[in-house]
C-alpha cells in the first residue's frame, strides 16, 4: 500500500510503500494523532523505518500503489 505523509513546514511529502493493510496503518496513524504515541513509526517494504513526530503531521494519505507503465503504448 502506498502511504504519503505531509509534514508541517516541510516542502516535500514522504512517500513509501508498506506491506501493512489499510486498517492496520489507520490504527497506527490514529494512535499517533490521539497522543498514545509521540511518533508515527512506519516501516516500508525494504525494511527502512520512517519516524515522524506526531505533532508535526499535516496529513496521511493511504492508497493503493500505482502500476507503472512500460513502453510507448497509447495513453
Amino acid at each position: 500500500m502506498e502511504v504519503k505523509i505531509g509534514v508541517q513546514h516541510a516542502p516535500r511529502e514522504i512517500v513509501l510503500e508498506s506491506d501493512q493493510g489499510a486498517e492496520e496503518l489507520e490504527a497506527v496513524v490514529a494512535d499517533a494523532l490521539s497522543g498514545k504515541t509521540s511518533l508515527l513509526s512506519l516501516t516500508d517494504i525494504r525494511g527502512r523505518k520512517v519516524l515522524v513526530p506526531a505533532d508535526r503531521l499535516a496529513y496521511v494519505d493511504l492508497g493503493e500503489p500505482t502500476q507503472r507503465k512500460v513502453g510507448f503504448g497509447a495513453v
